[in-house]
């Protein structure tokens, strides 16, 4: 397990994300803005080393959703998509109260903590891109965008 995995699961063992951003991540906090309940915490969207497609590359590019309240949220039906329409359904995940899962891209065993989009090509685009997250209505809950739309924007 990654430094930055094993960082990722004690803090949400505590309730908070506290992952420090690097030059491949895009880490969103808007202030002025009242933040959903549920919402995306961080991305690293360029995953460390070579892009060679191995799996291990893969997972290594990822999503956090946050559930900011005390109560659990059924994610079952929500969708998280990029800008260019690649989208992933959760499925079967109630998510804890005050916690994190992590949305790899790579193929892997699903766990609370960790899930897999089961693919072998990269889905967020290194240059620019949109990771939106909608509920199981369609309704649109948080986005964030990194790139020629500025790092970090949330629309």
């Amino acid at each position: 397990m990654t430094a930055v995995a094993v960082a990722a699961v004690a803090a949400a063992a505590v309730g908070a994300v506290a992952l420090p951003a690097s030059a491949s991540s895009a880490d969103h906090h808007h202030p002025g803005r009242a933040r959903a309940a549920v919402y995306i915490s961080q991305v690293r969207y360029d995953s460390p080393g070579r892009d060679d497609r191995s799996n291990w590359s893969l997972n290594q590019e990822w999503v956090d959703i946050t559930n900011s309240t005390r109560r659990a949220v059924n994610l079952n039906g929500w969708t998280l998509r990029d800008g260019d329409g690649h989208a992933y359904t959760f499925r079967y995940l109630r998510l804890d109260g005050r916690s994190t899962v992590r949305v790899h891209t790579g193929v892997g065993r699903d766990s609370r903590r960790d899930l897999f989009q089961d693919r072998r090509a990269y889905v967020w685009n290194n240059d620019s891109d949109t990771a939106t997250l909608r509920n199981d209505r369609g309704r649109f809950v948080d986005d964030v965008s990194w790139g020629r739309h500025g790092r970090g924007h949330r629309h």
